[in-house]
């Protein structure tokens, strides 16, 4: 077993035959997590050998969903590393060099049965309700004849002479002992008739020349681990601890897919989902610090991870809470951060810049907001993000909405009333609001206020609409409702005194005169 001395080194080790996923970006966290806490390595490793569905897309796609999640792995492809290369199908000569040490030794053998022998075998077994397996016409031919059928250039593959008595055991650090018997275990393909490698004779010649410590991967893989522990035993290689994850169900109990919502990773980043966010939330996904606690940064989960800690139980995707941890973790940036993030989103949909000039020389209340210097008279409108006024509006707008944003991809519809005039109108507030009789003359009124409002400052704004209010004799909510629609389309607003100030005087103003002329 490996020594306690040892520095730690594991491997995240994806087929690029799809994006990358939620399942394998937890075995991926899990690992980076582990050689953290541990002060080992953390080892990428593309598993390509499947070339017929291999493509670069996803090899790409892959290594994208990495970084966006952070985590950055200390060897694999575009870092480098004593132990490559780090793409299977760049370590074809290592696999064969170790099949034919096997054959020497006789632990494996040639098999030259055909497509049609093979098919028949597992036939008769459906027949006769056995284990579908190899039944070994090839196990104990003898040398001569192997050579001259490998001479005539007969298909043929490599098989593992697995054992016929006995038992394999191997403990899993989260699941305790495993026994087989080797009865139950045939004598698998090494290398395919192509020249491949299989995936049970690959992973286990990568893992042991790129010394890993520790083998962390899905539980779908504990029936491949008996036949990968004859082969550490058979090549004399150090055998690794194993710990296998639960795997991720859907609310309806059945293995996560694509019919309980999005499962690539890929989704969550284009759809602006914090990658922090989705870090903490892929560590519940098996993994508990106290069965409480569900908010971590990522300082958090290295300190406080652990696999003794992982479930053997199935974790349950839920959408639900991975928005709550979203909306929480958008909740703890501060201001700066966020205005960068919105700015940036809104930018790439258009509503950046905003389709009419907002003018903000004396909001004397910009000095209230850290980090954000008050706009000059004459600053430019452009040069640097942060430097720019449409910057500045945007920080006040965020802060405006307090806790509201609880989603990226939700703050274009939320905010689209301050950038352009066609966004989304509640038919009912409108109906409710702005239909009635007396609204009209109530919106010009307040219209022609606000004309003649010299600053246009929160305070002064809240003063003007409630001393109209006063001298109609009535409550000021019979202008701030109209108001609030007329200005956003809907019922719910952030502030309205800021809504108007962050709006400006000359669309607040149109908005109020345009709400006037609807009956």
């Amino acid at each position: 077993m490996v020594s306690g001395k040892q520095t730690v080194r594991v491997r995240f080790a994806p087929s690029p035959t799809g994006h990358l996923h939620v399942g394998g970006a937890r075995t991926a966290l899990y690992n980076h997590l582990y050689a953290r806490k541990t002060g080992g390595v953390f080892v990428l490793r593309v598993e390509d050998t499947d070339a017929a569905r291999s493509t670069l897309e996803s090899y790409e796609g892959i290594l994208r969903g990495m970084r966006w999640l952070g985590l950055d792995w200390d060897e694999g492809p575009g870092v480098g590393g004593d132990c490559g290369p780090y793409v299977q199908s760049a370590r074809s000569v290592l696999y064969h060099s170790e099949a034919q040490r096997l054959t020497d030794e006789g632990k494996a053998y040639f098999c030259f049965c055909t497509a049609g022998e093979i098919e028949l075998m597992k036939l008769e077994a459906q027949e006769r309700k056995l284990p579908i397996r190899y039944t070994g016409p090839c196990r104990n031919l003898d040398a001569s004849a192997a050579g001259e059928k490998l001479a005539r250039g007969l298909p043929h593959v490599i098989r593992f002479r697995m054992p016929r008595q006995g038992q394999i055991r191997f403990r899993d650090i989260i699941r305790g002992e495993f026994s087989f018997s080797n009865e139950e275990l045939d004598d698998f393909v090494l290398i395919k008739s192509d020249g491949k490698p299989t995936y049970n004779f690959a992973v286990v010649v990568d893992d042991a020349h790129m010394k890993i410590t520790h083998v962390i991967r899905g539980d779908d893989h504990i029936s491949n681990t008996p036949r990968q522990v004859h082969l550490y035993l058979a090549l004399g290689y150090q055998l690794p601890k194993f710990a296998h994850l639960p795997m991720i169900l859907g609310k309806d109990g059945t293995r996560l897919s694509k019919r309980h919502g999005a499962t690539a990773i890929d989704f969550y980043r284009e759809k602006h989902y914090l990658p922090d966010a989705m870090v903490n939330y892929l560590a519940l996904l098996g993994w508990s610090y106290d069965d409480r606690r569900e908010l971590f940064s990522r300082k958090a989960l290295v300190q406080h991870f652990s696999l003794g800690k992982v479930s053997r139980k199935p974790a349950m995707f839920d959408m639900d809470k991975m928005e709550y941890i979203n909306a929480e973790h958008f909740k703890q940036l501060d201001l700066m951060k966020k205005t960068r993030l919105v700015h940036d989103m809104l930018g790439k949909q258009g509503l950046i810049p905003p389709d009419f000039e907002v003018d903000l020389t004396r909001p004397v209340d910009l000095k209230l907001v850290p980090g954000i210097e008050p706009v000059t008279e004459g600053a430019p409108p452009s040069g640097g993000m942060i430097g720019s006024r449409e910057f500045q509006r945007l920080a006040l707008i965020i802060n405006a909405m307090g806790n509201r944003i609880k989603l990226l991809k939700d703050v274009p519809d939320m905010v689209r009333y301050f950038y352009k005039d066609d966004f989304r109108r509640n038919e009912t507030a409108v109906k409710m609001h702005l239909m009635r009789p007396e609204v009209p003359a109530r919106m010009s009124a307040l219209a022609g206020a606000y004309e003649k409002q010299q600053f246009f400052d929160r305070e002064s704004v809240e003063n003007t609409l409630r001393d109209l209010a006063d001298g109609m004799d009535i409550e000021a909510g019979e202008l701030i409702h109209p108001c609030r629609v007329a200005l956003t389309g809907d019922r719910v607003s952030p502030d309205i005194f800021w809504v108007i100030v962050l709006l400006g005087k000359a669309k607040t103003i149109e908005r109020l005169r345009s709400a006037a002329s609807l009956n």
